[in-house]
């Protein structure tokens, strides 16, 4: 018998509000955007439905700008796994920016954040997220971006 595809389809994404990652609850979209500005605890990323897959293992990727923590090492990409809970499943992904190097600031948080899932090896869905500095994300923020 055939293995059947799951269908994924990115419900949001952009900026959300505070996500308690021991809730059931995803969080809420506050605006619809790819261009972030870098202020700290900023919420960001997107949101997916996943039918046909349950029990599969969806794999997550996070490749930020390169950001630097306490002890000055550029941190490697986030990832892990999860197993799909049911045949119609939401999922979030994503991230906040944070004050880790007291002498960088959030300037290592600045550039595009790749988000990846896959499941059996195939990327179902991907975002880029430019985080910009807050003067430049005011400047796009105002003209609709």
């Amino acid at each position: 018998m055939a293995r059947r595809s799951a269908v994924v389809e990115i419900v949001s994404y952009g900026v959300y509000d505070t996500w308690d990652s021991g809730s059931k609850d995803l969080p809420k979209i506050q605006q619809f955007t790819t261009q972030i500005a870098a202020e700290p605890q900023i919420e960001f990323g997107f949101i997916v439905n996943i039918k046909k897959a349950k029990g599969e293992r969806l794999r997550y990727c996070i490749t930020h700008p390169g950001i630097i923590n306490k002890k000055g090492q550029t941190l490697a990409p986030f990832d892990g796994e999860v197993h799909v809970g049911s045949n119609d499943w939401d999922f979030y992904l994503g991230d906040t920016i944070q004050l880790l190097h007291p002498i960088d600031g959030l300037e290592s948080n600045l550039g595009e954040w790749h988000m990846t899932m896959e499941i059996n090896g195939r990327v179902v869905a991907e975002k880029t997220f430019k985080v910009v500095a807050k003067d430049q994300g005011q400047f796009w923020k105002q003209r609709g971006f």
